[in-house]
């Protein structure tokens, strides 16, 4: 049961699978797939939610799971646009930096300000803070921009 399946998607790149994992392995590795990809699409919407890691845990629990499966999601228009480049090349561009640090600043905003409102406890808004700084952090200075 020692096979290698080979497959190429619409990019080019090669889907190897070694080793075929079992059944219920295979299942399981779907189920936190599909999950992933949910939790990432929520993190679209949701400013505190972060969209890149969890595709890459979907992209990887696919890929676990079955070559097909992997080699259909890494050609969705999603996968492509949001998340390909950054895992490529580790880089955005600065278009792309600044529609997501603008936009995680304007839900984040709208967040602290709701916080302040109700009279949320300071911890929290505190918390709220320090993600959106980590966020700016981290996506300004850490991932490379390119043109």
């Amino acid at each position: 049961m020692d096979r290698e399946v080979s497959l190429q998607n619409n990019n080019g790149y090669t889907t190897e699978s070694k080793s075929p994992v079992s059944y219920p392995a295979k299942f399981i590795y779907i189920v936190f797939g599909v999950f992933f990809v949910g939790i990432g699409v929520i993190g679209t919407i949701v400013p505190l939610i972060p969209t890149t890691p969890f595709m890459v845990f979907a992209a990887i629990c696919f890929g676990k799971s079955s070559p097909k499966l992997h080699t259909w999601f890494v050609s969705t228009g999603f996968y492509k646009k949001s998340i390909n480049r950054f895992i490529q090349s580790r880089s955005m561009t600065i278009k792309a930096k600044l529609i997501l640090l603008g936009s995680i600043t304007l839900f984040m905003g709208l967040s602290f300000l709701t916080m302040v409102f109700l009279s949320a406890p300071l911890f929290a808004m505190v918390i709220l803070i320090v993600i959106w700084l980590c966020h700016v952090v981290y996506f300004g200075f850490k991932v490379k921009t390119v043109k």
